[in-house]
């Protein structure tokens, strides 16, 4: 039991990160800091399981 809230605290905390993560790449002119950043949160999306859509940039249509 206790373990499940630490494993459940551990993935908000990483999911939490990947968004902060994104929202900085977003805002950074084009180039390789900008790539290097978007990396970062594409790993950080990917070790809180979250799945590929839920980081779509506001205001455009999921991928289906």
């Amino acid at each position: 039991m206790a373990q499940d809230k630490k494993d459940l605290r551990s993935r908000l905390d990483l999911e939490a990160e990947a968004l902060a993560a994104l929202e900085v790449a977003r805002s950074l002119p084009a180039g390789a800091e900008r790539t290097e950043a978007m990396k970062k949160a594409g790993i950080l999306q990917n070790a809180a399981g979250l799945p590929a859509g839920s980081l779509a940039k506001r205001g455009r249509p999921g991928k289906n």
